[in-house]
């Protein structure tokens, strides 16, 4: 009886997403002894072809990709993307996976080409959606069809604002700048989430999806790049957009391709759900009918290109390219990149001159198939495919070893921003592509090593970078924690941080807690569990603070009282500059009679620390004093150590040698122009006394130069009121501020001066003062010294006393109330 071999059997297995298709399609391989099979992304790819050798060893499995190839000697099994099939090689079994993508605009013309022509010898296999079915029934109608049903349903639940959509979601936009918008809101309100871009690197993107899938983040913000390739653990997918562009225009996605992203919620056997967000408004009804039951509009044609180029020139294989489907159901598909190159080249005399052969066109062909990864097809593109094929149709038939080293050492860098990192991750797998044709370069394994792990590292650092902007591991790992039933475990360290399941939280700033800003976190929560443990800690503080000695406390340059650190109160005005009151700073746990104790600690340190350091003032109080000598202290006590004397001329009249020397031994100096303290002039007081006054009056301590330029004159804030020049014991004239002793100097210089009649306003008067030109000019006007001319040089006289005038003419009286550096009509004050 005589044998033959049955016919091939042509097998589509048809269905919506998680129907177990592409398990079925390598089984069905690893029953043959050999076999071939095709998926649209290199990551899929890579992802079966590690299952496959883990089942079978990898002797006998092949991966061949655009970028990658391990082709043991005798490999059984090929795991390819559909573009890189070695379909030269004769396999029992032959699938294609995705086999819808027929209809694909950029590359639906390859998928149809498989369609069409790719055979196993035995067992032929292409998998897909329900909706190609009529035109594969009438393109080969000798295939048998199997459909599948999808192992679990999906169910649409409509609009939810971002904030409010559940764990285990995947947020879908179509523009990047959209996915990191959405990206950082989930980040700041849930702490963080994934982002899956078609531009990543199938290992940046593995990483993100990793991430995903280990519960560090909950939520996914995506493209369409989801759609395929991605098995994860998703509950729910909402469009943040329904429209993308298409490389034409922008269009709305159809039901199909919303339930092929959709698909993505509920594995197996779990149940998932769809909807909209942000300002994506409500699916149409029957769009969600479509996508809940699985029904949807057939394709009407599929993408076709002609595989029969001629390459006698040029023009005849462009010629080849255009030729239009004889067969119905099929159209000319859309002008794809490698078209687009080839138009361009064949512009560049250059290349023209070149490609005047069969093998040269070829040739060139074979390079403009080289992929720009970052689909903009820019010049720069077009100019290295020139440069490539110019090299190689030349004498030495290869590319310089020098010129792609070059190439490959500018992106090895791992710098940059992720729109960087993104840009170098494409070229790297441009030149992955390039260095995998060893009859193209020298040595082409040790380049595809080194443009791997140059991937790798990009890949990673790209990883990094999205995970540093979109990520806060503290806040997403604390919004799991809160979402389970279990109690928080808080504690509060020797250093002050409280700690809520061991993350940092904030910290107690002396008495009160500080909690740290975390984006995405319901503080109200966190605080909730941190209080149980603060009560008793900050408790303790308040005991510990009411009884510590006062070398723990300090007044700060704000006027904050400081208690080991941190801030437990505040000085606030009281009745005089000189006695401000305090008032506690705590947290809510100390109240009543221990936040009584606690204030009346830090007033007694606050009462104690001004004592301390404005000392001659307190001992000038102290010392006993007559009446009117008593009545003098007191007005320079209120003052912080310095008056006019024009304000106190009659007491200063008054006093008795004895009173007048006691208080000169505490420092108390009697000028014709001011009374002052003299150790209260140093930078330090200066500083202490400015912040009682900006306490008394509720105001910001103005600023101040350093201790050296104090001991000058000092640029007067025309904004600061003239009162805080006062306090710190210095007089304002011509926009300077002269500090007393200063003062006293100047106007004892210039009456010596005087007295041997008209006087210059030369450099030695100048360093008395401190100051030159015509703010010296404006003292000495200020003081009652005018102007005149004589012999063609400026010098200065004492104006003549006027009826009315009071008997010192650089004393007078004040000229308005409550002005205390008011002296003469002259003198400008602040």
């Amino acid at each position: 009886m005589g044998m033959f071999s049955p016919a091939p059997r042509l097998v589509a297995v048809l269905g919506p997403t998680n129907t177990g298709k592409t398990h079925l399609a390598i089984e069905r391989m690893l029953g043959h002894k050999s076999g071939m099979i095709g998926f649209p992304l290199r990551l899929l790819a890579r992802e079966n072809y590690d299952r496959i050798v883990k089942l079978r060893g990898a002797r006998t499995v092949a991966l061949i990709t655009g970028e990658e190839k391990i082709v043991p000697p005798n490999p059984s099994y090929f795991v390819c993307t559909v573009e890189s099939m070695p379909l030269d090689r004769s396999v029992d079994f032959l699938a294609v996976d995705e086999i819808q993508l027929c209809a694909d605009p950029e590359r639906g013309h390859v998928f149809t080409a498989r369609l069409l022509h790719a055979r196993g010898s035995a067992e032929t296999m292409f998998l897909g959606a329900d909706t190609i079915k009529p035109l594969m029934r009438r393109l080969v109608p000798e295939f048998e069809h199997i459909s599948r049903p999808r192992f679990s349903t999906l169910v649409y639940t409509g609009h939810k604002k971002v904030t409010r959509l559940p764990r285990r979601s995947a947020v879908v936009a179509f523009a990047v700048a959209d996915v990191f918008s959405l990206a950082e809101l989930i980040r700041r309100q849930r702490g963080g989430t994934a982002v899956v871009l078609g531009a990543l690197s199938p290992r940046a993107r593995n990483a993100q999806v990793g991430m995903f899938q280990a519960g560090e983040v909950d939520y996914l913000v995506a493209t369409d790049a989801i759609g395929m390739g991605l098995n994860m653990d998703l509950d729910h997918v909402a469009f943040a957009r329904t429209a993308k562009f298409d490389g034409r225009g922008p269009r709305r996605l159809t039901a199909a391709e919303l339930a092929q992203i959709a698909g993505r919620a509920g594995r197996h056997m779990s149940d998932g759900t769809f909807g909209t967000t942000a300002e994506q408004g409500p699916l149409d009804p029957e769009i969600i009918e479509a996508v809940e039951t699985h029904r949807f509009d057939p394709l009407t044609r599929l993408n076709w290109r002609n595989l029969r180029l001629r390459f006698e020139s040029i023009d005849a294989l462009l010629k080849s390219l255009d030729q239009r489907p004889s067969l119905p159901g099929l159209v000319q598909a859309r002008t794809a990149d490698d078209h687009r190159a080839l138009q361009a080249l064949a512009r560049s005399r250059a290349v023209a001159e070149l490609a005047n052969n069969r093998a040269a066109v070829r040739l060139l062909w074979e390079v403009c198939q080289i992929p720009d990864f970052r689909k903009v097809m820019t010049d720069t593109h077009t100019r290295l495919l020139a440069h490539i094929f110019t090299r190689l149709a030349g004498p030495e038939e290869q590319l310089p070893t020098e010129w792609i080293a070059g190439q490959i050492r500018n992106l090895d860098r791992a710098d940059g921003d992720i729109d960087t990192l993104m840009a170098r991750i494409a070229h790297i797998r441009t030149w992955t592509y390039i260095t995998h044709r060893s009859d193209w370069v020298r040595d082409a394994t040790c380049w595809q090593e080194q443009t791997r792990g140059i991937e790798d590292r990009l890949s990673d650092a790209l990883h990094d970078r999205i995970t540093q902007r979109f990520v806060d591991r503290r806040a997403a790992f604390l919004v799991r924690r809160l979402a389970s039933d279990d109690e928080l475990i808080a504690s509060v360290s020797a250093a002050g941080e409280v700690r809520v399941e061991g993350a940092y939280v904030g910290r107690l700033d002396g008495l009160r807690f500080v909690p740290d800003a975390i984006d995405g976190i319901e503080m109200r929560m966190v605080n909730a569990a941190a209080n149980r443990v603060l009560r008793s800690e900050i408790g303790v503080r308040a005991r510990g603070l009411a009884a510590d000695a006062d070398p723990a406390f300090a007044i700060d340059a704000t006027g904050q009282l400081r208690w080991r650190g941190g801030v437990v109160g505040r000085l606030v005005p009281g009745e005089r500059m000189l006695t401000p009151r305090v008032e506690a700073v705590a947290g809510d746990f100390v109240e009543g009679e221990a936040r009584e104790k606690v204030r009346q600690r830090l007033a007694g340190f606050a009462r104690a620390e001004i004592e301390r350091r404005l000392a001659p003032l307190s001992t000038l109080l102290d010392l006993p004093l007559s009446g009117i000598a008593r009545g003098l202290a007191f007005q320079l006590a209120d003052a912080l150590g310095t008056l006019p004397a024009s304000t106190v001329s009659r007491e200063i009249a008054g006093l008795d040698r004895v009173n007048r020397a006691a208080m000169s031994r505490l420092g108390v100096r009697f000028g014709t122009e001011t009374i002052y303290v003299e150790p209260l002039l140093h930078a330090d007081a200066v500083r202490f006394r400015g912040l009682l006054w900006a306490v008394r009056h509720g105001q910001g301590v103005p600023a101040l130069p350093g201790a050296r330029r104090l001991a000058r004159a000092i640029k007067a804030d025309s904004s600061v009121p003239a009162s805080f020049y006062a306090a710190i014991g210095y007089f304002v004239a011509g926009g300077l501020a002269l500090r007393a002793d200063r003062l006293e100097r100047l106007a004892r210089r210039a009456r010596q001066l005087s007295r041997a009649g008209p006087f210059a306003a030369d450099h030695r008067l100048a360093a008395i003062a401190g100051i030159e030109g015509d703010a010296l000019r404006r003292w000495l006007m200020a003081l009652g010294y005018r102007a005149v001319i004589d012999g063609g040089m400026e010098t200065f006289v004492l104006r003549p006393r006027r009826r009315g005038d009071s008997a010192r003419r650089e004393v007078p009286r004040p000229q308005r109330e409550g002005h205390p550096f008011a002296k003469l009509r002259e003198l400008k004050l602040a």
